[in-house]
């Protein structure tokens, strides 16, 4: 009678515990920007509905100044527009992404005919795309052969 009293009572109060907690989860805190005293209230802007504040985190603009970007509020810049300038000097299609989307997508539509995207579950996208890749391999041939100096080669097959 007392060993069943006291299967009963651990029991009850096993139930009572609502499970084992493994602490915090420091994944779930997200850490914010200091806050900064500004110079001056009254040159501050006005708030807007949904706006950001210099507080919020803006984890693109921080990963390009990690990786030793510059940050800015839009354009080109100044030491990019020979670049820009030179890729663009046959005029540039305001339209290429959707010019690009209904190519591949005929082209996917051709390949479908054939077998390879129609009807089957498994992912072809690689052996679908295979022609259009480059042979890493191939390449670093090519280009050692014109005397180009390749620092670094791809790793081994």
């Amino acid at each position: 009678m007392r060993l069943m009293l006291f299967c009963f009572a651990m029991v009850g109060l096993g139930a009572c515990s609502g499970g084992f907690s493994e602490g915090p989860d420091e994944f779930s805190v997200v850490p914010q920007s200091p806050l900064e005293q500004p110079v001056s209230y009254s040159d501050l802007p006005e708030p807007v509905p949904g706006g950001s504040n210099l507080a919020d985190l803006r984890p693109n603009a921080d990963a390009v100044a990690a990786l030793g970007g510059r940050t800015q509020a839009g354009g080109i810049p100044a030491s990019d527009t020979g670049i820009v300038t030179y890729a663009s000097r046959f005029g540039v299609d305001p339209a290429i992404r959707s010019v690009l989307f209904a190519e591949d997508e005929r082209f996917r539509a051709r390949i479908s005919r054939r077998g390879i995207f129609g009807g089957q579950r498994e992912n072809k996208y690689f052996s679908t795309y295979r022609s259009q890749a480059l042979d890493a391999y191939a390449e670093l041939e090519r280009f050692r052969a014109a005397g180009i100096s390749v620092p670094t080669a791809p790793p081994e097959r």
